[in-house]
């Protein structure tokens, strides 16, 4: 076998696709069956929209599509900032179903010629002369000359090769539930609310085709929140007069609320293993400060794909790429996680970036990975036009 994908989402499937387009023989295994269900907030940034574009998604083919124009942001203190994303061509915003997107992904991996096998979870992985051993499914055996690890934070690919780490239960941890018969705001705005009891993290609706939200919130382990009082704390905000006005009151939740971990520590988790790279969640590439990570999943996917098809020791190139892309982004995010904290610094900053027209159109930009965190401290990424390109799916 030429190249083995452990896990068909996002980050797996971008992989895939960018392989199976050259030619290359890959074969993608999943534990579950599409389309399935991925506990996830469902926002796109502009980082996760040019990848998707440069993978040649079509929006269409993604039925809970919502391109977003811009976002309100609720201050500690109360106060509601409206940030404008650009005008122009193309979108710096979408919200999506993960079953959908995902589904999608899985779909346009199909139709380049990946072989994809649903039901067929991983065993077993042992590095070989020849590359990595892999026992799947109901006991078959592979020897993969790659092997490319799309299997979420618990990889079970960085556990059979040793490279887990004992304890690890992620940086963020996320709440949230689908609700329909929202109310018009809710069915077309992305709001995010600052409430003091969540800092640095935060509360979100997120719109969705059909009269239908994405509602959730977040916090950072460790902080003074805990974890396992999260469903208290979720009935709580859900009676805040606030909340349940933007959600209206014909909103009725569908199913049953859903939580999960975040990784957000790239560059602090091995990034390779033998013939093996970890990309997505299983290399713990989620933005520190916003718990986003789909744009950093289909990033590291397609830096995988390039390092197997381009260089001549795949797993050296790809840790190199991952850490230049990154890891300077991660540092200048988790400098900014401490400061998040105090209500009265995120209500100073919040005033600040609505200050006018240009603060909230280009914090709104930053927000959404419109360009990396750092790059006005990475001189190595700048280029003309770095802070004013157009939005992704232009030519749509």
């Amino acid at each position: 076998m030429d190249i083995a994908i452990i896990g068909a989402g996002p980050a797996g499937a971008a992989a895939a696709t960018l392989l199976a387009r050259a030619g290359r023989e890959v074969t993608v295994f999943d534990r579950a069956n599409f389309p399935r269900d991925k506990c996830c907030g469902d926002g796109l940034t502009a980082l996760a929209l040019r990848e998707l574009e440069m993978l040649g998604l079509a929006p269409a083919t993604v039925g809970s599509w919502q391109p977003v124009d811009d976002v309100v942001i609720r201050s500690p203190s109360g106060r509601e900032m409206r940030y404008p994303l650009p005008e122009g061509p193309g979108i710096h915003a979408a919200v999506a179903r993960r079953e959908d997107l995902d589904n999608s992904l899985v779909d346009l991996a199909r139709g380049a010629g990946a072989d994809v096998r649903e039901s067929t979870p991983l065993r077993d992985a042992m590095a070989s002369i020849d590359g990595v051993e892999l026992t799947v499914g109901d006991d078959e055996h592979f020897v993969a000359r790659h092997v490319i690890a799309a299997d979420g934070m618990w990889s079970p690919t960085r556990k059979a090769l040793g490279l887990a780490i004992d304890g690890y239960r992620g940086e963020w941890h996320a709440f949230r539930q689908y609700y329909r018969n929202v109310s018009p705001r809710a069915s077309r705005e992305l709001v995010i609310w600052f409430e003091k009891d969540l800092l640095p993290g935060y509360a979100w609706s997120f719109p969705l085709a059909d009269g239908r939200a994405n509602i959730g919130f977040g916090i950072q382990r460790g902080g003074d929140n805990a974890v396992g009082a999260m469903n208290e704390l979720w009935l709580d905000l859900l009676e805040r007069p606030h909340i349940r006005d933007v959600l209206g009151p014909d909103a009725e939740p569908e199913d049953r609320h859903l939580a999960w971990p975040i990784p957000a520590r790239v560059g602090r988790v091995p990034l390779v293993g033998p013939s093996t790279m970890f990309v997505g969640d299983a290399a713990a590439v989620t933005d520190p400060m916003t718990g986003e990570g789909i744009g950093q999943a289909l990033l590291t996917g397609r830096l995988a794909a390039e390092a197997i098809l381009h260089a001549a020791d795949p797993e050296k190139s790809y840790e190199r790429e991952v850490r230049c892309e990154l890891v300077s982004d991660d540092r200048m995010a988790r400098a900014l996680i401490p400061l998040l904290g105090h209500p009265m610094i995120t209500r100073g900053a919040i005033r600040l970036t609505g200050a006018n027209g240009w603060t909230r159109r280009n914090f709104a930009r930053w927000m959404f990975e419109d360009y990396p965190r750092a790059m006005i401290a990475t001189p190595r990424r700048w280029h003309r036009g770095m802070f004013t390109g157009s939005g992704a799916f232009a030519a749509e």
